[in-house]
């Protein structure tokens, strides 16, 4: 009997991207990180390209890139996140479907996902298609090669779209056990499906009656993959690998796969350490040949399916009502909120479904006259997703521009109506109805994405689309009073954080009294040139007026803006917009409130902005995009913070001694002095340790303080800070590894770390010093056996380095 082994992941993160900005903003919740997607990459994504097998000992034996021996597909949008936050993780993921392809005959572990996790049987035709397409070429794009599954979002699934799959080539996907709803050898009778699901060891072969097409179907190991996700399966890899071998059946001669699939997330981010637990199991088991390990592809073309399936329409994963948990209250929730109901999905869908079905008619009129084929060119429109270079702009409107080149007005009219069709795919994403309110992040996402829509409607089209939009929002309301329903949450939340040309030009202005930007800055999708600028200051007050061009790099929308900020102290800062009629409009403001301010006559200078901008638009820190806010607001609170430290760091050494006799008596210290002391030895910690050459000894003199007072450290803070100084030096290290001066802090500095009472993450640390260990050490190491004395100290500390780093070396 032939045994196979596949696992597979669906990594998966809700879209967090501002629509109008194309970037994740910061985001507190994931502090220390700057949102939640680079701590979940840093849990998960990150740590399975470099899993670590350990020794008996508990030290790294091996470091294993998990992706290149399991089945996994990641988001499109995901990918297009990693792509440029984390170029390093990202390429390992490539690399490692390459690598896939030398360990599974020719087939590739990564599968394709329809592009933007929408629940496909609650789409119509027309977005089906245009999703599947989307994730192909995704696909093709970043893989280089056509996928051979696709992954199904929530594992929805109606014959419509599995139809759509097999006309673009798709051969499989894979489903629950329980999706199955009758089956049969090919040629034979049909047999209903049990409650405990289809036999998931093979492959079945789907007829899809309408078209005549056929498409390959896996269904998982439910209960194994259930015991992964939820019942802690791994918290041992030994016991996963046995509960893995323990799904192949004794009582049967054929080939037979195991396969289970679960949230990628799981293996780091739902269980710490999982990617570990993923890796020995998978060591486990192909070292000692007690299963061969494979993926879909490869398995299908060596057992083509020997039977037949019929599916249960309109089912998912995460429903056990079918696919209403995207469209209807259920009772389908997170279950954190006992008491709550979910009646807001239904309105919401109808509200959705709407804004699409409404637009859709405009679309075609206003795009049939630019366009050849308006539907072909959203499908094309990828392609620009994709790769938004000027020239593959201009290739793309060229191959579709139904009467020649289009004009730059016509360009730009273009691009904003797949912009729209582009949002008005995304507010469908699944994880707006996932969870139990409509007040949620998720929901507040894809409404975002409805505003988009909104706002470029209302840029090409006469008919008003959001108040009936509202209306119908009015009806789907909030579990939390503070939230009343869909349309107040549209409006004090969705409406406020929406971004036009002016908006971006109030950031700018505001921005330039603290920094010097060049001819041409790019703020997120916008380019901004310069075409002017005047900075004048007076003891804390500054004003800075100017004038730039603001273009989108999304739509090529354009405008010439001219702008007056002035700063006065702390948080008071404004900045007024407008387009000016004239240069000479412009030219007299720049006259006149230059002379009112070198006179110092303020008063005159807030009257003439008033009376030049009467027509404009007032920005303040309230408007600026947060990530900038919270940088401007460090700037401008840098003074007082540092004078309160200091104040603080006076008080502690007024009154260390006191402190220290009270620790002897026994006696708690007094809470002002508990908290001054607090402040103080944290921030004393945080300025050390980002310094150039970190005093050790004085470091461990404040932490042996802190120990000593019973001070309460700031763990996570402190834990962040010494870890990206870690890395810098690691970092340092590997673009000259030779340098025992480096190696020798960096020694110094992990020893350090090892005795602090502060957890801290040795990740990436340790992936250097591991590729070190393979690529350079093997080469110094014969060059100091040669005789080179100065080489033997470097080989001595590395091997020093690596036992802090508890990195197991072969002699």
């Amino acid at each position: 009997m032939e045994r196979f082994l596949c696992i597979h992941g669906h990594f998966y993160q809700p879209p967090r991207e501002n629509p109008w900005l194309e970037a994740v903003e910061l985001q507190d919740s994931a502090y220390p990180y700057h949102d939640w997607n680079e701590r979940i990459n840093a849990e998960c994504y990150a740590r399975n390209t470099a899993a670590r097998i350990l020794n008996d000992r508990g030290w790294i034996r091996k470091i294993f890139n998990n992706y290149s021996r399991i089945s996994f597909n990641f988001g499109p949008t995901l990918l297009d996140w990693l792509e440029s936050s984390d170029p390093e993780v990202y390429q390992a993921i490539i690399e490692a479907d390459r690598a896939s392809q030398q360990f599974f005959s020719g087939h590739g572990s990564a599968m394709a996902q329809a592009y933007n996790h929408m629940i496909m049987p609650l789409a119509n035709r027309r977005d089906k298609y245009t999703q599947i397409y989307w994730g192909i070429e995704d696909f093709k794009y970043r893989f280089g090669r056509e996928p051979e599954g696709m992954w199904l979002p929530e594992t929805a699934v109606d014959l419509e779209t599995l139809d759509i799959m097999a006309e673009q080539g798709i051969r499989f996907t894979v489903l629950t056990p329980y999706q199955a709803g009758r089956v049969r050898v090919i040629g034979g009778n049909w047999q209903e499906v049990g409650p405990e699901g289809i036999d998931p060891t093979m492959p079945y072969l789907l007829r899809l009656p309408e078209s005549g097409r056929q498409i390959s179907i896996f269904f998982y190991n439910g209960p194994i993959s259930q015991a992964v996700a939820f019942e802690g399966l791994l918290s041992n890899g030994e016991s996963f690998a046995h509960r893995l071998l323990g799904g192949f059946s004794p009582h049967t001669d054929r080939p037979q796969l195991v396969h289970i699939a679960t949230d990628g997330e799981t293996y780091g981010h739902h269980h710490r350490h999982g990617e570990m637990a993923l890796a020995y199991a998978l060591e486990y088991i192909e070292s000692n040949r007690l299963a061969r390990i494979t993926n879909y592809g490869e398995f299908l073309a060596l057992h083509p399916p020997t039977h037949e399936v019929e599916i249960k329409e309109q089912t998912a994963w995460s429903c056990a009502h079918g696919v209403d948990r995207w469209q209807d209250d259920c009772g389908c929730h997170s279950g954190t909120r006992p008491g709550w109901v979910q009646t807001w999905r239904a309105p919401l869908r109808r509200a959705l479904n709407w804004l699409r079905d409404t637009m859709t008619p405009h679309y075609e009129k206003h795009a049939g006259r630019l366009f050849k084929d308006p539907w072909a060119a959203r499908n094309d429109y990828i392609s620009v997703v994709l790769d938004r270079s000027p020239e593959n702009v201009e290739q793309f409107l060229a191959s579709h521009a139904k009467k020649g080149a289009l004009n730059a007005e016509e360009q730009v009219t273009a691009l904003k109506l797949l912009e729209m069709q582009r949002h008005a795919m995304l507010m469908f994403t699944s994880c707006g109805w996932f969870f139990d309110d409509i007040s949620g992040i998720e929901t507040i996402q894809v409404l975002q994405y409805a505003r988009r829509v909104i706002q470029l409607a209302g840029d090409l089209f006469d008919t008003p689309l959001e108040p009936l939009f509202l209306e119908m929002l009015a009806r789907a309301k909030s579990n939390d009073p503070q939230y009343r329903d869909g349309a107040y949450i549209y409006n004090h939340k969705i409406t406020p954080a929406m971004v036009d040309l002016p908006k971006v030009g109030g950031h700018y202005g505001i921005c330039s009294i603290f920094e010097n930007y060049d001819k041409h800055t790019r703020i997120f999708c916008y380019d901004i040139e310069k075409l002017d600028n005047r900075t004048l200051k007076a003891g804390t007050t500054k004003l800075s007026v100017g004038k730039v061009r603001v273009t989108s790099m999304v739509t090529r929308e354009s405008a010439i803006l001219c702008y007056g900020a002035i700063y006065f102290a702390y948080h008071n800062v404004s900045c007024s917009v407008q387009v000016f009629n004239s240069e000479q409009q412009y030219r007299d403001l720049v006259q006149k409130i230059t002379d009112a301010f070198n006179r110092a006559d303020f008063p005159e200078v807030i009257l003439l902005l008033n009376r030049y901008f009467k027509n404009g638009s007032l920005f303040t820190l309230k408007q600026l995009f947060r990530d900038r806010q919270r940088k401007i607001l460090s700037k401008i609170m840098q003074t007082t913070l540092t004078e309160l430290e200091n104040q603080y760091q006076q008080i502690y050494l007024r009154h260390a001694t006191l402190m220290r006799f009270l620790k002897d008596l026994g006696i708690p210290l007094p809470q002002a002095m508990l908290c001054a002391t607090e402040l103080n030895l944290n921030a004393q910690l945080r300025s050390s340790f980002t310094r150039s050459e970190p005093d050790i000894e004085h470091i461990n003199a404040l932490f042996n303080e802190a120990k000593t007072l019973d001070i309460k450290l700031d763990d996570t803070s402190l834990g962040y800070v010494i870890r990206i100084t870690l890395e810098k030096m690691a970092e340092s290290l590997h673009a000259d590894p030779s340098n025992l001066n480096l190696l020798g802090n960096l020694d110094t500095m992990t020893g350090l770390a090892r005795t602090l009472p502060i957890e801290v993450d040795l990740w990436k640390v340790q992936n250097i010093y591991y590729r070190l260990l393979h690529e350079v050490y093997p080469y110094l190491r014969r060059k100091a056996e040669q005789g080179d004395e100065e080489t033997w100290a470097w080989v001595g500390r590395f091997a020093a380095l690596g036992e802090k780093l508890k990195i197991q070396r072969d002699n």
